[in-house]
């Protein structure tokens, strides 16, 4: 018999991702049907919980959640009335009254774009948290409804305190936590991604300039080649910045799983010794070391000045100066920093490779590179995929090591928004919004940077073998 082919990689997450659309419109149609049902069957309390959030939970005597609803709803009512309302109406324009002088000749600063977007983003946002809780106020009139038909007993104001500390714990738990993220997490970016589509640069700042919407502009820009286009500097930051990634991890983990093995390595004495040697150079903090070993490559430092004093050359290399050297030279100057951290993490590692397993080859007459080959390494990459992903991504927004040792330089004028031949996306977009202010095109690198770093993550996490199989590896 013939199998049924399985539809490629590809094509089974789009087809994932097709059912997972599919299944929330239908979860969506199933919930309004039930908010429906639940209005039409319900009693006088049930209905009028629809427009007074927590009316149904007091009138059956519980008066902790139907007061703590009720609360929720008077307070965005509140806020909305009196602070939301101000900034969201103005929010399609970011403002229309610019900076003025009053009749008094004293100044007059009108509309504030960013106070509108960041205010109008929070009441939207609010309004769909309150939206979240009155589903739920909806959802426990059905439920006391059914339970005291059924002859069961509510929960008193008492039970409902004490099921905070106890099966409602997580909850309570969690609850400061889940805030703390939305406030400086969730709502910075929700409000970056909406900058990425203003105008909001030097020249159009609030509150002294109004900013205003221009759709996918920047994103044109971005892509464009023209002479004052990003396109061709974007290229080149973001083609260096997967190069880096990609040699700032390998050679590290290689290198440093080599230095491990050479440690354990039966012989190798003072093995105690070269490991707390190398665990140094994690104690120095990168920002000093990082600094200093910066300033020993310089045109004028200690590495130009000792090769022209014993006569190895004649003139100062151009360790900084020259894009090739200034790469080449960072992958270098990184080995100093990431080879500990890998050799620490394969030394307990390769501790736990069963020993029969070398006894074996070595008896099947295997050589060293063999073993490497065939035991060694396939146990490594399976246990350390994770953790090479995770160093992965990590290098991709490596600020440390490119902005400390030279700032990204050497700088071009081939190069637009004082970006250099060795900036990331990362540190291009910190130049681009400390050194230019031009925070428009540092939302879109920013958007620019996550879909890299997300695409990247997803394509190599699915095919981790620690992650396809995890119980394969024998």
């Amino acid at each position: 018999m013939n199998k049924e082919k399985k539809p490629s990689g590809i094509m089974s997450k789009l087809a994932g991702a097709g059912t997972a659309i599919a299944n929330f419109f239908k979860w969506l149609g199933s919930d309004l049907k039930d908010i429906g049902a639940t209005f039409v069957k319900g009693d006088w309390k049930t209905k009028i919980s629809f427009l007074i959030m927590g009316f149904g939970s007091i009138m059956r005597g519980q008066l902790l959640r139907g007061a703590a609803l009720l609360a929720i709803e008077v307070g965005y009512i509140y806020y909305f009335i009196n602070f939301g309302w101000d900034y969201l109406k103005d929010i399609t324009t970011l403002g229309t009254k610019g900076k003025g002088f009053n009749p008094d000749g004293t100044i007059s600063y009108g509309d504030n774009s960013f106070l509108i977007l960041l205010y109008g983003l929070l009441t939207i946002i609010l309004f769909i948290v309150l939206l979240f809780v009155w589903r739920l106020n909806i959802r426990q009139n059905k439920d006391a409804e059914a339970a005291l038909k059924a002859g069961k007993k509510l929960p008193t104001i008492k039970q409902d305190f004490m099921s905070l500390f106890d099966e409602n714990f997580d909850k309570t738990l969690l609850a400061l936590p889940v805030f703390g993220i939305f406030v400086f997490s969730v709502l910075p970016i929700i409000f970056m991604i909406c900058v990425a589509f203003t105008n909001y640069d030097y020249n159009h700042q609030a509150p002294a300039k109004l900013f205003t919407w221009v759709g996918l502009e920047n994103f044109k820009n971005l892509f464009s080649f023209a002479e004052t286009g990003f396109g061709g500097t974007f290229v080149t930051v973001l083609i260096w910045t997967l190069v880096w990634a990609f040699f700032a991890t390998f050679l590290n983990y290689f290198l440093g799983m080599g230095v491990a093995m050479l440690i354990n390595k039966k012989g190798i004495k003072f093995k105690k010794m070269w490991r707390t040697i190398l665990v140094m150079t994690i104690a120095v903090p990168q920002f000093v070391s990082l600094l200093y070993v910066g300033k020993m490559f310089a045109q004028d430092g200690l590495i130009n000045g000792y090769l022209m004093k014993w006569g190895i050359i004649e003139r100062a290399l151009p360790f900084w100066t020259d894009p090739t050297w200034a790469r080449v030279l960072v992958i270098i100057l990184n080995l100093w920093v990431g080879i500990p951290y890998v050799m620490l993490v394969c030394t307990g590692l390769l501790m736990n490779i069963p020993a029969d397993l070398y006894e074996s080859a070595r008896i099947d007459g295997a050589n060293g590179w063999q073993m490497f080959r065939k035991i060694t390494l396939p146990y490594m990459l399976f246990v350390t995929g994770p953790y090479l992903l995770t160093q992965f991504t990590g290098n991709l927004n490596n600020f440390n090591v490119i902005f400390l040792l030279n700032q990204g330089g050497p700088k071009s004028m081939d190069l637009i928004g004082g970006a250099g031949y060795t900036d990331l996306l990362v540190t291009w977009l910190y130049k681009m919004t400390f050194n230019d202010t031009n925070y428009k095109m540092t939302a879109v690198i920013g958007i620019m940077v996550f879909v890299v770093t997300a695409g990247i993550s997803l394509v190599v996490y699915n095919i981790l073998p620690s992650v396809k199989d995890e119980e394969g590896f024998q």
